[in-house]
């Protein structure tokens, strides 16, 4: 089994920053992609960014050039830096782990951007 704990949500003001970690633990294989999206009151949950073994990365329209996913192998761990935070940021975060056998989503953290 495969367990995925988030943390560093919070409040933040406009134009603040927040650096989302989820660490894996359990059976995560050599190759696993981690993925984090979003979800707001009312809205769908959307794909926000992901990252692959190979360190390929991609973002939503609405962040690129704002966050960033970084992953640490070593320690199972992805990073989402964010910075520039908006108001509409404001969402519950998930990260999503994928690999060979099974997906797996964490618990969520709550980011709220707000003066």
């Amino acid at each position: 089994q495969v367990q995925l704990v988030e943390s560093g949500g919070g409040l933040a003001q406009p134009g603040g920053s927040l650096r989302l970690t989820c660490t894996a633990s359990g059976n995560i294989f050599r190759f696993w992609r981690m993925d984090w999206c979003r979800q707001a009151p009312g809205k769908q949950r959307e794909l926000v960014a992901g990252i692959d073994s190979l360190n390929g990365t991609n973002y939503a329209a609405s962040v690129k050039g704002r966050f960033t996913i970084s992953r640490d192998n070593a320690e199972k761990t992805v990073y989402l830096q964010m910075n520039s935070l908006k108001p509409e940021d404001t969402a519950v975060y998930y990260c999503y782990l994928r690999q060979t056998g099974g997906d797996y989503w964490g618990q969520g953290t709550q980011v709220t951007v707000s003066s």
